[in-house]
């Protein structure tokens, strides 16, 4: 089977046995061309930047998209080098500003929800598996091409984290309940609802906006731990990860508390580094509607 994948993918472990000063010669290259030729998105780009920031410059929104196309195709590359990354050097691309408040959550045999975002590399979560030795799933959307939806697999499940599709992560949580050793569930909360969705609007940069309320509702349901992972990068390929607590017991939350802190602690975040979030979404679908 490995033989196989390795034949279907073999330009993309081509690409991911060079160095990565090589790599991010080509992330430059690319970053060339979809910012400067076929424009990716820009228009998407420029107007969420525009209402995200209205207090800032035309100049100051043009500079953080040229700064977020970067960063985009430097997720692309580096993505891309898991295929073939050895576990060192991944443990040295990726550390962990304070691994004790998960590490003592886990010992004590607390069940952590990681809500994360679309933030600085979000692909690099599939490395924690290397730094904390428990069972760890995420929960996915999956792509409409089957070709590219078997590489983003491969990628996220090579370290042993578990890829779930999303319409089965209600139900994958709530089976983990009786199980004796604890785990860690990555679910991405800032992706835009579906219509029809459970959803809950929140006031986030500058915007009535609609959020998932999945988390909000499984943790409660679970009293799993609730934790926001956030990236900070130190220089190029070089992440560290910051997990800022949201809620020690859900089940004690009122409301949508925990959707609401979320959306607070990830638009914190997306104030501090702006071109580490992606703008390239179409977030606000839902009120644009």
């Amino acid at each position: 089977m490995k033989f196989s994948k390795t034949i279907k993918y073999f330009p993309f472990y081509m690409l991911s046995v060079l160095p990565m000063q090589i790599l991010y010669f080509l992330s430059d290259c690319a970053y060339y061309f979809i910012y400067y030729m076929i424009q990716y998105r820009i228009k998407v780009v420029l107007d969420n930047l525009r209402k995200a920031f209205p207090e800032k410059s035309e100049e100051e929104i043009k500079d953080i998209s040229k700064r977020f196309y970067r960063h985009f195709c430097d997720i692309i590359f580096e993505s891309i080098k898991t295929l073939t990354i050895s576990k060192e050097e991944a443990k040295n691309r990726l550390s962990l500003n304070n691994p004790e408040i998960i590490e003592d959550l886990l010992e004590n045999g607390r069940n952590i929800l990681l809500y994360a975002a679309h933030q600085g590399n979000w692909e690099l979560l599939v490395y924690l598996p290397l730094m904390l030795t428990y069972p760890s799933n995420t929960f996915y959307r999956p792509l409409n091409n089957s070709y590219f939806n078997g590489l983003v697999l491969l990628i996220r499940e090579r370290f042993g984290v578990r890829c779930v599709e999303e319409f089965k992560g209600y139900r994958t949580i709530i089976a983990q309940n009786n199980n004796p050793v604890p785990v860690m569930n990555c679910i991405i909360g800032d992706q835009s609802p579906r219509r029809k969705s459970a959803i809950h609007w929140c006031n986030f940069l500058n915007r009535k906006t609609a959020f998932y309320l999945g988390a909000n509702i499984i943790s409660k349901k679970t009293n799993d731990v609730v934790l926001f992972p956030r990236f900070n990068k130190i220089k190029r390929g070089h992440y560290q990860l910051y997990f800022e607590m949201i809620e020690e017991f859900p089940s004690h939350s009122e409301g949508y508390n925990i959707v609401v802190e979320y959306a607070r602690c990830l638009e914190n975040t997306i104030t501090q580094s702006p071109e580490m979030w992606l703008w390239s979404h179409r977030r606000w679908k839902l009120s644009e509607a």
